[in-house]
């Protein structure tokens, strides 16, 4: 049965984390991690700076091989990055062990993920290797993943209620009976987060439902 392990690491033992040390009240939320020629390569969303100090905040750490501008919505920014191959890391590890990473926050505070892989044994391995290679990770849970019919889908609640209120308005009706920009003025946020928070959303609902049969 799948397993699903929810851990947590100090803010700069992950390279992202760099940026916590030259600009505050930053938050970074990891998108996807892709497979690439042998490299990890993380997708992620970055809000509370200006994107020429968040480039630079970025590429000062040893394990980053490169970071690139994907897309901008309402100063929220994708940006690809890609590891140096010999940098050891939680990335790395989860990699190793063909883990999934269904989230993961970080603040200056530390960095929140969840995670799932197929089988609970190659959870226990993902930790004693961390172990081993003193990557310090703080296990706060792990269990089995909980039936689709629970819900949850790993939605936030700003992703859920966008969502729910799109259908609820007729957003996914054809014809539509209702705009962006009015179900964007009801949240009473930009119709560009709007448009991201929808965007999201589909991802991890589709994460959660088919590519998880």
């Amino acid at each position: 049965m799948a397993t699903v392990m929810e851990f947590n690491i100090p803010a700069e033992e992950f390279p992202l984390g760099s940026i916590f040390e030259t600009i505050s009240g930053v938050v970074v939320e990891l998108e996807r991690i892709v497979p690439h020629d042998a490299r990890i390569v993380p997708y992620f969303w970055v809000r509370g700076g200006a994107i020429p100090d968040i480039e630079a905040a970025f590429g000062d750490h040893s394990g980053v091989d490169e970071i690139k501008l994907v897309d901008s919505v309402d100063e929220e920014y994708l940006l690809r990055a890609e590891w140096v191959p010999e940098y050891v890391g939680v990335l790395n590890a989860l990699a190793k062990f063909d883990i999934v990473v269904l989230s993961a926050r970080g603040t200056c505070e530390g960095w929140q993920f969840k995670v799932r892989c197929e089988d609970r044994p190659r959870i226990r391995e993902f930790h004693t290797y961390c172990q081993d290679q003193a990557i310090p990770i703080e296990v706060g849970a792990v269990h089995a993943l909980l039936p689709i019919q629970s819900g949850g889908y790993e939605l936030t609640d700003a992703q859920r209620e966008a969502l729910v209120l799109a259908y609820d308005h007729g957003y996914f009706d054809s014809p539509r009976e209702a705009s962006l920009d009015e179900i964007a003025a009801e949240l009473d946020i930009t119709q560009q987060s709007l448009s991201s928070r929808l965007r999201r959303g589909y991802r991890r609902l589709v994460g959660a439902t088919l590519k998880s049969e």
